[in-house]
């Protein structure tokens, strides 16, 4: 007589007592205990590990398995044990067990989530979460067995087997549980952190939400709302609701992405009642596991169900600094990012923001005070310490009043009443610290100088020549010796090569154009500092982009040339876990498309634009004769600098598509994937060296950086300690400055800025906060956006004007829209606040005006 009760060598109950870590994994044994204390789990059971064991033995799989890991290659491996699971029935007895604790879970062909859980998954010392398969919405016991056996020989993907390498866990300790769990048909889901996941405050729950399954949310293909609580009370401290484009729902098969109806997209998934409510699952919860928990929940018909939880190991172990990720924290600090900002506008991931830190300490040596930096993170965005600068030039003799004219061309002018507060360092000291830095530099400058030319022309073989060897090395240890002879020795190289292009003419930018102001006016002056991008065939490297793509439309290059020479250049061309352009097979296309549509070839535009300004260049001479000799060394010196400044410049954006490959390798040799991105270079090489204990970090920090992400960008200007969470939830907020010290107006109605490129025009305004969004500009549009880079300039072709929040003269906006002709006014700070899409304005780029019309 067959029995009718499944046999608990494999399979339990969801909540039997037997159900530990030995016989169900990690998550498992979670869920178990969540059951057994009553919590909203849904119902379920469990296939043990001795059922993966039994499979195993009865194919005699195990030597098997243990020859294929020989051969070292974690790839090959995974393609070969995944083939011998594929290939082999569930054993009767097993199946047998399985389809009669399905048939207990309700009539017919009922919907459930196979989930495996790991023996080394979830663990406060280990990471392992996440590593093996999850199959959402399988429906009969044919598909039952299969999806089983299918989360089975996900134990030996390549991602699992190279990380348990390097952890020293031994294959044959390890096994796989599975759980089969009631599908909830959610119409909402998300994350509860019970400790706030960028500080570690277990005094703030942090919710993440989002509509239907939470598998968009994991994968993140939504902005969900985020919502921060009071842990002992539940109240709501603050809300950021996201625009929830798209959400996962159940599909025939398994699941599919269906596009949120407009009138969800930017409606809040969760009310405070129901907040309060997921808050106390919450606190019981960590207080049932004795620690900060990281819960995934669904929502359904106004029901929550726990779906998993985990512990926040970083959270666990010991609090996050939060300085890590907010420098304006540490004291009463005048900061902008009106110029390194537009360089890197994004918050940037640990490992991007540990190589800027080398970069930096190279390029720009003598940024920093004894003790405190001249440059740091705010809210994980990148910004310029002007209370330090101004100290450095206060050393030197040069005071408060003349450094803000002399900052003025690259970080713009300061509103009226904003002051920068002194930092106070003892003159000896100061001077004991700076004198060396200065004496360094300048040594450094005389000898890299004359090799910055022989430099940027080797240095697109060198890359191409290291990326390649990156990618074929198969030892971590060999790739972390790489590291050292010879990734970090370019960066290096390339940064110090960047230092000699800015600070061999030091003053030759920043003078130049207010000299000419006085002499000519605003207008000839933005002019004469055009025509740089034709004059001599060698364009400036910001143009080169566009005018590559102008070739390439005419037949004048192939793809793989422009490939090579512009691929490296993008709008987050420093941040090493963003793909670079040159990576998406539709790039090239892309762009040609939208450069189609442009009223004017920008070969013909920088034509006319050189043309223009040879044409001030006679009216200087006729009116100004006395003055045109010495103008003319100037203005030979401002083509010179600029064209040092950008051609190095895009040579170290080039080392780091070098850096994108070092990590990208790293994740691949050490099975952690792109976690790496959330370790800084120091962890990354650990790791590879044989540290196992680093990527326990990577999921807190993770969690950090797409809270600060999902923020819009901060403002220009930031006075004193500045939290983006509570400016983000100010209706009334400015995106041109933050100042702690005082409240401030509202923002001015007119718009006003730098004269950035000369010429009125007329036009219809659109606004792009993200150049992702660029295929809305149409021809003959104004372009209206925060701030632009590298990766803008392939729009502006078909922008009739440039408007811009954050900007200066010697910023990209101002120099590609003077470059191509097109009038600009930069660094408004209110532009993007007061203009709409739609809205009819007269750019007048001469006078820095704009007017609604």
């Amino acid at each position: 007589m067959v029995s009718a009760v499944p046999d608990p060598r494999f399979v339990l109950g969801l909540d039997d007592p037997a159900a530990d870590l030995p016989a169900v994994g990690g998550k498992g044994a979670s869920l178990a205990r969540l059951a057994a204390a009553g919590l909203p789990v849904p119902p379920g059971f469990h296939v043990t590990t001795e059922a993966y064991r039994r499979f195993v033995e009865a194919h005699r799989l195990a030597p098997l398995i243990h020859a294929a890991l020989r051969g070292g290659d974690a790839d090959a491996a995974a393609h070969r044990i995944g083939s011998l699971f594929a290939s082999r029935e569930v054993p009767s007895d097993v199946a047998w067990a399985i389809r009669l604790a399905y048939a207990a879970m309700g009539a017919g062909d009922h919907s459930v989530a196979v989930r495996s859980s790991a023996t080394a998954e979830d663990l406060p010392e280990l990471s392992f979460a996440g590593q093996q398969d999850t199959f959402l919405n399988v429906r009969g016991e044919a598909p039952l067995l299969v999806a089983v056996r299918r989360c089975w020989a996900s134990l030996w993907t390549a991602r699992a087997i190279a990380y348990r390498a390097r952890n020293r866990v031994d294959p044959d300790a390890v096994a796989l549980a599975v759980v089969v769990q009631e599908l909830v048909p959610a119409d909402a889901a998300g994350v509860l952190f019970t400790a706030d996941p960028v500080t570690g405050d277990p005094g703030r729950m942090v919710v993440d939400a989002t509509w239907g399954l939470g598998e968009s949310l994991v994968a993140g293909r939504v902005t969900p709302d985020s919502v921060v609580l009071d842990s002992a009370t539940g109240a709501v401290l603050e809300v950021r609701v996201g625009e929830k484009a798209a959400m996962t729902v159940a599909a025939e098969g398994g699941t599919e992405e269906r596009p949120v109806p407009e009138d969800r997209r930017d409606a809040a998934v969760l009310d405070e009642a129901a907040a309060a409510e997921l808050a106390v699952l919450g606190r019981r919860i960590a207080e049932l596991d004795g620690r900060p928990m990281d819960i995934e929940w669904a929502r359904r018909n106004g029901a929550f169900a726990i779906l998993q939880a985990r512990p926040i190991t970083a959270a666990g172990g010991g609090e996050p600094d939060p300085l890590a990720w907010n420098d304006s924290l540490a004291g009463d600090y005048l900061w902008t990012n009106a110029n390194l900002g537009e360089a890197i506008p994004d918050v940037m991931t640990p490992c991007t923001w540990s190589l800027v830190q080398v970069f930096m300490s190279h390029a720009m040596a003598t940024a920093s005070l004894p003790g405190t930096r001249g440059y740091g993170v705010v809210g994980g965005r990148f910004y310029m310490n002007l209370s330090v600068s101004a100290a450095l030039s206060g050393a030197v003799g040069i005071g408060r009043r003349r450094f803000v004219r002399l900052i003025e061309p690259a970080f713009g002018r300061l509103p009226a009443g904003v002051a920068i507060p002194r930092v106070r360092v003892p003159w000896l000291r100061l001077m004991r610290a700076l004198i060396p830095a200065v004496l360094g530099v300048l040594r450094r400058v005389r000898a890299n100088l004359p090799r910055l030319d022989a430099f940027v022309a080797s240095n697109p073989d060198r890359c191409d020549a290291l990326r390649a060897e990156i990618a074929v090395v198969d030892d971590p240890a060999l790739l972390a010796e790489l590291w050292r002879s010879r990734v970090l020795p370019l960066l290096e190289t390339a940064s110090d090569m960047l230092e000699a292009a800015t600070r061999g003419d030091p003053t030759a930018m920043l003078t130049v154009q207010r000299r000419l102001s006085r002499l000519v006016g605003e207008a000839d002056a933005v002019t004469l500092t055009s025509g740089v991008g034709a004059a001599g065939g060698r364009p400036l490297a910001s143009l080169g982009p566009v005018l590559g793509l102008a070739e390439l439309a005419r037949g004048e290059i192939d793809r793989a040339t422009y490939a090579r020479r512009w691929g490296h250049r993008g709008p987050h061309e420093f941040e090493v876990s963003e793909p670079r352009p040159a990576e998406r097979p539709d790039w090239p296309d892309r762009e040609l498309a939208g450069l189609a549509t442009a009223d004017a070839d920008p070969l013909t535009r920088l034509r006319g634009q050189e043309a223009a300004s040879a044409a001030a260049w006679d009216r200087l001479v006729r009116d100004h004769p006395r003055a045109a000799r010495s103008t003319r060394r100037r203005l030979d010196r401002w083509v010179v600098a600029a064209r040092r400044r950008e051609r190095a410049r895009s040579e170290v954006v080039r080392v780091f598509w070098v850096l994108r490959a070092f990590v990208l390798r790293a994740g691949e040799l050490t099975g952690h994937g792109d976690d790496l991105f959330f370790l800084t270079i120091d962890e990354v090489v650990a790791v590879l060296e044989g540290d196992g204990a680093a990527p326990e970090r990577a999921a807190v920090r993770r969690a950090a950086y797409e809270r600060y992400r999902a923020l819009p960008a901060y403002p220009t200007l930031i006075r004193g300690r500045f939290d983006p969470f509570r400016w983000a939830a100010d209706p009334d907020r400015r995106v041109d400055l933050f100042d702690e010290t005082r409240d401030l107006a509202p923002v001015a109605e007119t718009v006003t800025g730098f004269p950035g490129a000369s010429g009125v025009v007329e036009g219809t305004v659109r606004v792009i906060e993200h150049v992702e969004d660029g295929e809305a500009l149409r021809a003959g549009e104004v372009l209206v956006t925060t701030v632009t880079n590298v990766g803008w300039t392939p729009l502006f072709p078909r922008a009739a004007a440039v408007v811009t929040d954050i900007g200066a003269p010697l910023s990209h906006a101002a120099i590609v829209a003077r470059e191509l002709g097109i009038p600009a006014v930069v660094g408004c700070g209110n532009a993007t606040m007061r203009l709409r899409t739609g809205d009819r304005v007269r750019v007048d780029g001469g006078r820095g005006v704009v007017e609604r019309l």
